[in-house]
């Protein structure tokens, strides 16, 4: 329990930070009724402000030299553009395929970024804002990083795997698609006993492909964001700790030191897990092109 005039303990602290603000209460273990307000509104501006800015560095680009905005710009198209050409071949596809890309990429980036900033500072301003409005202010819940949600990842997963079964359709034809789930990967047979075998084993092969891809993929991203919010959690525990203790200068030195690494690591933790996501991406949707 929280200790009055101190605060609340450390796991007082972390479930609170991570505690969803939402709809309503959830009743079940997966509750298809409960939306994460938090995670919805903080993906929708981010991916608001992603789309203006390419958007508007489109607007203002020109033919002569590049300001650093263009040149910026222009890098981060030429690197999707080319991973996209190694991976999926169909020029007509890569019209769409590729802008998605870099949207996805800058979006998740973005997402991502949100771990950057101090984990109490946007939580407090809604803590005061949620007070303000005459509520109980320790039960302003608000977690700022949309990709350490579940809900979020998956969600990008899913529609990662829906259009993989546009392409399937649209590149193979249903019939040639079907074709492709009962006879890949062990072929087929003459006998008829053993063609419907091979048939149903190909065809459960397949979809447990199509899930295992899509649970990763969202998976992935997921955990290695939450794993990085919550070390930013014990880090700003740290500094909590170096007001209690007669040692507090020991814990707020170790607080700026593991801050300041473990934030240097994250640059690189969530421009690599944008990139990872964005390259699987191009490869589940290379593959749906791809006959076997």
């Amino acid at each position: 329990m929280a200790v009055e005039g101190i605060g609340p303990t450390p796991g007082e602290y972390i479930r609170h930070h991570l505690t969803h603000l939402t709809n309503h209460k959830q009743g079940f273990i997966v509750d298809f009724s409960v939306i994460n307000i938090d995670s919805v509104v903080v993906s929708s501006l981010l991916g608001a402000l992603v789309c203006f800015v390419l958007w508007r560095a489109a607007r203002v680009a020109t033919s002569g030299v590049p300001g650093r905005f263009q040149a910026a710009v222009e890098m981060l198209v030429e690197m999707v553009d080319s991973q996209a050409k190694g991976v999926i071949h169909n020029a007509q596809s890569r019209k769409l395929v590729a802008p998605l890309a870099l949207v996805v990429f800058c979006w998740i980036f973005m997402m991502n970024f949100m771990d950057m900033i101090p984990v109490d500072l946007l939580p407090k301003i809604w803590e005061l804002i949620y007070g303000a409005a005459g509520h109980d202010p320790h039960h302003a819940y608000l977690r700022v990083v949309p990709t350490a949600d579940l809900s979020t990842t998956l969600g990008l997963a899913m529609s990662v795997l829906l259009m993989c079964v546009f392409y399937n359709l649209k590149i193979k034809g249903l019939g040639g698609w079907a074709h492709e789930l009962v006879t890949a990967p062990f072929g087929t047979s003459k006998n008829p006993v053993w063609a419907l075998l091979l048939g149903v084993t190909n065809f459960l092969m397949q979809m447990i492909e199509f899930v295992a891809k899509t649970v990763s993929h969202g998976m992935r991203l997921f955990g290695n964001m939450f794993a990085g919010e919550l070390v930013f959690m014990l880090i700003a525990l740290l500094g909590g700790f170096a007001s209690l203790s007669f040692s507090g200068g020991l814990f707020f030195v170790g607080h700026v030191i593991a801050g300041t690494v473990w934030t240097l690591f994250h640059i690189l933790v969530i421009t690599l897990q944008a990139f990872i996501f964005m390259m699987l991406a191009l490869i589940y949707l290379g593959q749906a092109h791809d006959a076997h």
